[in-house]
């Protein structure tokens, strides 16, 4: 079965619907998925959704766009926050250029408070970085410099440097439904030649729904579609690919006991 490694299912935009979606979901293949939290002050509705559904787990952090509201909770308070059995990652952080939401000096330093929290704690930090490769590299490659901390490039829309720098420093990278997409030829590309070890698959629900979805809500259940675009990319089976990504979530995402997902798929 697949994994939606990047969710938000606490947004209102799904409220009222959890059992339907997560059912919608495991009848298309997907058995667990993990639901990131974009403000850490709104981090109990988040786990909230994942202590009501065993299929469900989460993150705590700040997007970036929220990094100006949130700028100076100490790595500690979040960390204190990753002791919750469901909690298995840290994050959505990084920089976003392109809507600059919040000052880029806020969304650098919440980074580096982010990074802090995966290296204490081993959780893997869930990067969004749209606008900035050249940023976000230098700064990668500086912290790692300084310890070692497992992470993601989520919903993987950047360069091939960037790409390729995250593989060399260990990360790994996420594809989401804009793979699918017409125009993603570039993308579609650095998908193909990256390693097979270093790939996940998410939705990023309930944005970027894939082809012939586009332009609707997202959900977790389109996640085998994203899949489907991977497979055929690398020119590999389905199975396969289904497969491989899951494996590597499991590799990345320590936390997650694997009995979750046979759990999950002996409802379906």
């Amino acid at each position: 079965m697949l994994v939606d490694s990047h969710c938000h299912l606490d947004f209102p935009d799904f409220d009222g619907e959890h059992v339907a979606l997560i059912q919608r979901a495991r009848e298309a293949g997907v058995g667990l998925m993990v639901t990131i939290c974009t403000r850490v002050r709104k981090f109990p509705q988040v786990l909230a959704v994942a202590e009501a559904h065993p299929q469900v787990f989460c993150s705590v952090g700040t997007h970036p766009h929220n990094a100006g509201e949130e700028a100076g909770i100490p790595a500690r308070d979040i960390a204190a926050l990753t002791e919750h059995p469901k909690v298995v990652a840290v994050g959505e952080a990084g920089l976003d250029y392109f809507y600059d939401k919040s000052p880029r000096e806020d969304q650098k330093s919440g980074l580096r408070t982010h990074i802090a929290v995966a290296r204490e704690t081993g959780l893997p930090l869930v990067i969004h970085a749209r606008d900035a490769d050249e940023d976000m590299e230098a700064i990668l490659r500086e912290e790692m410099r300084n310890g070692a901390f497992p992470a993601l490039l989520h919903c993987f829309s950047s360069g091939r440097g960037l790409a390729l720098a995250g593989i060399d420093l260990g990360l790994y990278v996420s594809f989401s439904g804009i793979l699918t997409f017409k125009r993603s030829e570039e993308l579609r590309g650095i998908a193909r030649d990256l390693p097979a070890d270093r790939l996940l698959v998410e939705t990023d629900a309930p944005y970027l729904a894939p082809q012939p979805r586009r332009g609707k809500r997202n959900e977790p259940a389109y996640t085998a579609m994203t899949a489907a675009v991977l497979a055929e990319t690398r020119g590999v089976d389905f199975h396969q690919i289904c497969a491989q990504t899951t494996e590597n979530f499991f590799r990345l995402f320590k936390k997650v006991p694997k009995t979750a997902l046979a759990a999950s798929e002996a409802l379906t």
